[in-house]
């Protein structure tokens, strides 16, 4: 549910709101309800239940773009930058249906539908035609500038799953409530646009939605039936984290899963509290390694799973048509909108860097210690990708996918590939 503030209830939840922002800064209401997957926790100044929020003190510039040749990139020169085109064509789809992105894609994209794709020097002189490289920065806190952020790894989990509950498949994925509340807080303030709230309308009170302890207990007051069940509570969790995967049903057909919404919690990684407790020791912490504590303490698992108490709801999402684009991806819908294209899509922070955009990536291969410099599409976001030198690299569905994904916490850089003529977004 989408709160409309014109209407009887909307007008309630409204002065709610700007009562609740009064007593406490806004910030114990956004901590508690906020959540949403892509977008952090924003900071809201006091204010009186009738006076508009008074303007925040500017902070410092969180990153800063540095224009250079395409010469200083690594691997540039190597980078089969046919391999990237699929997913740069999904991007012109997606940012040429957004009014306010037009003015910035209208013209590389038409002059994308000229390129042959399968002459890789016209792929490569497009890019050096129509974009300027930019090299991202970030400031950091003792006022020294840095190049280097964190890049992490993510993938389609294939899951074995069933329509009905049994003793095998127990772990019910619910889709989207009907009673969860979604208040677009641009529509009390607009400074706030893309910031938002969730919670659900109990009487004359809004209160937080049900965390993932209460939901795993089976709530009945949960306003949802589960679309599927799932045989495995760790797998089930990563599903979660991951945001969407694919299915595998006893009868042999796999369907697809997409992200449909969160219940408003903030993200905590179980991987952080294991590491407090001494359980895993911060050299060895993975994917791989939660994974195998949680089926050793299968006792003690729900609990260390209620410490994160995010909870993500899915939609079926339906195949794609044959022959088209979206069938040769056949990538997991990513925040763009648009299917993701293993090893050439990232997820970024999209409040700091621009969803949809080109990125080149350089970074290292968790196993073969290899560089891995590319273009990648930036059409996806994550809860936990925060900062401007930020990735989290999509490695693709299945196993192998995963393991590879699991291990990958690396050191990298970035640059933006900006259409010529334009200022980048966000620059300082």
């Amino acid at each position: 549910m989408v709160i409309d503030f014109s209407s009887k209830k909307g007008g309630f939840v409204k002065r709610f709101l700007r009562f609740f922002l009064y007593l406490a800064g806004g910030i114990a209401l956004i901590g508690g309800l906020s959540g949403c997957v892509t977008t952090p926790t924003p900071s809201i100044p006091p204010t009186t239940p009738e006076a508009p929020p008074t303007q925040p003190t500017p902070a410092p510039p969180p990153l800063r773009y540095q224009p250079v040749a395409w010469s200083a990139l690594p691997g540039w020169s190597q980078d089969t930058l046919a391999d990237a085109w699929p997913a740069w064509q999904m991007s012109c789809r997606a940012l040429l249906k957004r009014e306010s992105e037009r003015v910035v894609w209208t013209a590389p994209c038409q002059a994308a539908e000229t390129v042959d794709p399968n002459r890789p020097d016209a792929i490569r002189a497009f890019f050096e035609t129509h974009f300027q490289a930019w090299q991202i920065l970030a400031d950091n806190v003792d006022g020294t500038t840095t190049d280097r952020g964190l890049i992490t790894g993510y993938y389609e989990p294939l899951l074995a799953g069933s329509h009905t509950q049994d003793t095998r498949y127990r772990y019910p994925l619910y889709p989207r409530p009907d009673d969860l509340l979604t208040v677009e807080l641009a529509s009390l303030y607009p400074e706030l646009e893309g910031k938002r709230v969730r919670g659900r309308l109990v009487g004359n009170k809004v209160l937080p939605y049900f965390s993932r302890a209460e939901i795993d207990r089976g709530n009945p007051a949960l306003k949802a039936t589960p679309l599927f069940y799932v045989d495995d509570a760790m797998d089930a969790f990563f599903l979660h984290i991951q945001g969407s995967g694919r299915l595998q049903l006893p009868d042999g057909r796999v369907v697809r899963l997409g992200y449909a919404d969160q219940n408003g919690h903030p993200y905590r990684a179980i991987g952080g509290v294991l590491m407090q407790r001494g359980d895993i020791a911060r050299e060895n912490l993975s994917m791989q390694t939660i994974k195998a504590w949680g089926r050793a303490n299968p006792n003690a698992l729900p609990a260390l799973l209620d410490e994160n108490p995010s909870y993500v709801f899915f939609r079926e999402v339906p195949p794609p048509e044959p022959g088209t684009l979206d069938a040769r991806i056949d990538g997991p819908i990513g925040a763009l909108g648009v299917p993701l294209l293993a090893q050439r899509t990232i997820a970024i922070d999209r409040t700091l860097l621009p969803l949809g955009a080109p990125f080149f990536l350089d970074a290292i291969d968790p196993d073969s210690r290899a560089p891995i410099q590319r273009l990648t599409m930036a059409q996806d976001t994550g809860g936990a990708i925060r900062g401007a030198i930020r990735a989290d690299f999509f490695c693709g569905t299945g196993k192998d996918a995963g393991e590879r994904a699991g291990k990958m916490r690396e050191t990298g850089r970035l640059w933006l590939l900006w259409p010529k003529g334009q200022e980048p977004e966000g620059r300082t």
